[in-house]
């Protein structure tokens, strides 16, 4: 038995928050009877519907990785109609993406309707490792390397960077390339980070997520996940 927001949310039709929204509202059915009670638990064999539409029938779960392109938004919809990483794949799920890019943020990003499988990846204490490429302006010193691998502290807590590589210093630009791994999700966090070095970012992607790769995916494609990656990820 679990919470009926809960079974709702990993269902993939709605967040929590929007689920027990729509319990209050009285919008929400269980065999047939309205129930507007938060905290009302429910079996893997009740009968869930949603303004009369029934949403845990013949229910299948879908896992994508997305080379997320710039300018695209990591959520189902948007209210300024600007395309949503939701758009770029083909399906009739209620996908949406595990945790989020910034609008020109580029890279990997995975999609599912799985509720308990997108908890798995954000939960902080799983520590899930996310690798970056960041373009930054001005060229990074062995002191700011230093501050960093010590660690530095942002919105009073302390990013711990796992990995720290330069791949290039360009002289003729002032800019270096860097790729970084981290362990956290708070947003905007790779660029906070290297905004307190004043060395602001030009162009940042994520090119790993766990074990996961985009290998040759090009911007704007994605495939499917297997039941073995999917599995991978639940043993990290």
């Amino acid at each position: 038995m679990e919470r009926l927001q809960k079974v709702i949310a990993n269902l993939g039709y709605a967040s929590r928050r929007k689920a027990e929204e729509l319990i209050v509202a009285g919008k929400v059915a269980v065999n047939g009877q309205i129930i507007t009670e938060l905290g009302t638990k429910v079996s893997e064999n009740d009968v869930i519907s949603i303004d009369g539409e029934i949403i845990n029938k013949n229910i299948k779960y879908e896992y994508y990785v997305l080379n997320k392109p710039r300018q695209v938004i990591s959520s189902v919809t948007d209210p300024a109609g600007r395309k949503t990483v939701v758009d770029l794949i083909a399906t009739e799920a209620r996908i949406y993406p595990v945790g989020r890019l910034d609008y020109n943020t580029t890279g990997l990003i995975i999609l599912t309707n799985d509720g308990d499988f997108a908890n798995h990846l954000m939960h902080p204490s799983n520590n899930i490792a996310k690798t970056y490429v960041a373009k930054v302006e001005g060229l990074i010193t062995k002191e700011q390397i230093l501050q960093i691998k010590k660690g530095i502290v942002i919105d009073n807590r302390k990013v711990n960077v796992s990995k720290l590589k330069i791949k290039n210093k360009d002289f003729n630009h002032n800019t270096s390339l860097i790729e970084i791994t981290i362990t956290e999700g708070r947003n905007h966090i790779v660029k906070k980070l290297f905004e307190t070095l004043k060395l602001p970012v030009l162009k940042l992607s994520r090119i790993q997520y766990g074990f996961l790769t985009l290998d040759n995916l090009k911007s704007g494609e994605y495939r499917m996940l297997s039941l073995k990656e999917v599995k991978k990820f639940y043993s990290l």
